[in-house]
């Protein structure tokens, strides 16, 4: 996983504007942290050294609407669990974590759009 998101990082690094990850270094530590043994030091170096924008968009588990699937394989309790720990991942390395609001698509869009500074009204 961490050369997966290093590959990302470095392709995503010389891109003009904004460039938006679904997953990122700091997830590494989290979902290891999540089942137990400690990031070993050079997973705490990348995410030190390969850093993304202070601001994070995280999306917190919706019990409303959650439910597994072919992709999604955790239990809601599961998804619980990982989003506390990637979250305290990225908070633990200096992330500002913006939540996205439980809210319909659309709203959650322009919620992101305008937290992101790309809104064109």
């Amino acid at each position: 996983m961490l050369s997966w998101e290093l590959r990302s990082w470095h392709a995503a690094h010389g891109e003009p504007g904004p460039v938006f990850f679904d997953r990122g270094v700091p997830d590494v530590i989290g979902y290891l942290r999540l089942c137990g043994p400690p990031a070993p030091d050079h997973i705490k170096n990348a995410a030190t050294e390969f850093r993304y924008a202070r601001r994070v968009f995280i999306a917190p588990p919706w019990p409303e609407i959650f439910t597994p699937d072919e992709e999604r394989k955790q239990t809601l309790d599961e998804a619980e669990r990982t989003f506390q720990s990637v979250a305290g991942a990225h908070a633990d390395l200096g992330y500002d974590l913006v939540p996205l609001p439980l809210a319909p698509v659309e709203e959650r869009a322009r919620f992101f759009l305008d937290a992101a500074g790309l809104s064109r009204t």
